[in-house]
């Protein structure tokens, strides 16, 4: 177990980067709390709440969801008692409107400390998401080539069914790639201006990764 940090990140990265995956065990390492817009409007949708309902027909078709459905979830989640001292943030911000809608609802004392753009080639993206494949019940990210289940399409935690996000489908990823080129992409330059940039070579095997995860967060 490492020590608790105090860092207040954001990860940034194209569909497929690895950075929920790190994220999630960089949050239980160092006692952060992992904030997954994804996993909060795939909770949403779940639940078919108004919220869900809206941002299903854009998750299907592999766009993002629109700013105003997402900042004041995001808002009401920081303020939450566990993510107090540290918190990652992760599918959070993607568009230029959405990081500053986040440095306006921060204090000074909870500004962020790190952005963390994890770097992988696009092609290698692709076939990270095509073969992605996510256990309909504990939520377990697997991959038909990379990280295969002992029986296909079986999870290997808890013996449910694995299932493929409909924005892992091919025709949803080229857009997914497309809109983050063009929405996401000018972040680095933001917050490269704010001093804030971070990358990492994310195109190595995980456990590379999540080593220098930690000293990059220190």
């Amino acid at each position: 177990m490492n020590a608790a940090l105090t860092a207040r990140c954001v990860f940034l990265g194209g569909p497929g980067a690895g950075k929920g995956t790190q994220a999630k065990r960089v949050a239980e390492a160092a006692g952060m709390a992992h904030i997954s817009t994804g996993d909060m409007l795939r909770a949403q949708v779940a639940r078919q709440t108004p919220l869900g309902t809206k941002a299903k027909a854009f998750m299907d078709a592999g766009k993002l969801v629109p700013d105003d459905l997402i900042i004041e979830m995001v808002k009401a989640r920081i303020a939450e008692p566990d993510a107090k001292a540290a918190w990652i943030l992760d599918g959070f911000p993607r568009t230029l409107p959405q990081a500053k809608a986040l440095d306006q609802n921060l204090s000074k004392a909870a500004s962020l400390s790190h952005v963390i753009y994890f770097a992988v080639p696009e092609n290698v993206l692709f076939g990270r998401l095509t073969g992605r494949r996510t256990c309909s019940k504990c939520g377990a990210i697997w991959h038909i080539e990379n990280n295969p289940t002992k029986v296909s399409d079986v999870c290997d935690r808890c013996g449910a069914g694995l299932v493929q996000r409909s924005d892992d489908r091919p025709e949803a990823i080229g857009k997914r790639l497309e809109e983050y080129r063009t929405l996401t992409a000018p972040l680095l330059a933001y917050y490269r201006a704010h001093n804030l940039l971070r990358e990492i070579d994310a195109n190595r095997p995980p456990d590379v990764v999540f080593q220098e995860l930690l000293k990059l967060m220190q």
